[in-house]
């Protein structure tokens, strides 16, 4: 009871802080109509990007990853189900492409379609084709970088934290 008096406190401070961005984002203008021609430069922007290989799987995936959940709640049903998957995956193929819409009107809404255009010149340059096949790499030797910056000074907070509590006289 008493260290849910304590968590009190701090979920009504939640509470209120949400309840309090409520109106902010309520205020927030809605994004302008995207124009055919944003969307169009924004799918070929996805396109020279090579964003469908992010998703050309999601359709199979998924009738997979549902198939699997199926036969785990239904054991008794797994030779149906195994050939009732490719019936559905058959019948949902190209719904992945839903995807690249969806993500072509995120762009078309985030950026103004002069800017999408000047992508498309941009990502067409010579520099902008190293960017498309250098940026994965940077990316992902960026990722392993931060994790061992976080896992070598996560010893040096948990360094901190034991000098502060042998100053109070306790060992941790």
């Amino acid at each position: 009871m008493k260290s849910v008096l304590r968590l009190l406190p701090a979920a009504t401070l939640a509470v209120g802080l949400a309840f309090s961005a409520v109106p902010a984002i309520a205020q927030q203008a809605a994004p302008p109509k995207a124009t055919p021609a944003a969307i169009a430069a924004a799918k070929e922007i996805l396109q020279i990007k090579n964003a469908g290989a992010m998703y050309a799987g999601a359709v199979p995936g998924l009738v997979e990853k549902t198939k699997i959940a199926l036969t785990q709640q239904n054991l008794n049903y797994q030779k149906d189900l195994n050939e009732v998957a490719p019936i559905v995956a058959q019948q949902l193929a190209g719904r992945q492409n839903e995807i690249g819409d969806g993500m072509a009107q995120i762009y078309a809404s985030e950026f103004t379609e002069q800017e999408l255009k000047d992508l498309v010149v941009f990502y067409k340059s010579p520099l902008g084709k190293k960017l498309i096949e250098a940026e994965p790499r940077a990316i992902g030797l960026s990722m392993a970088f931060m994790n061992s910056w976080a896992q070598n000074f996560s010893e040096t907070v948990m360094g901190a934290f034991r000098a502060e509590m042998r100053k109070r006289g306790k060992e941790i």
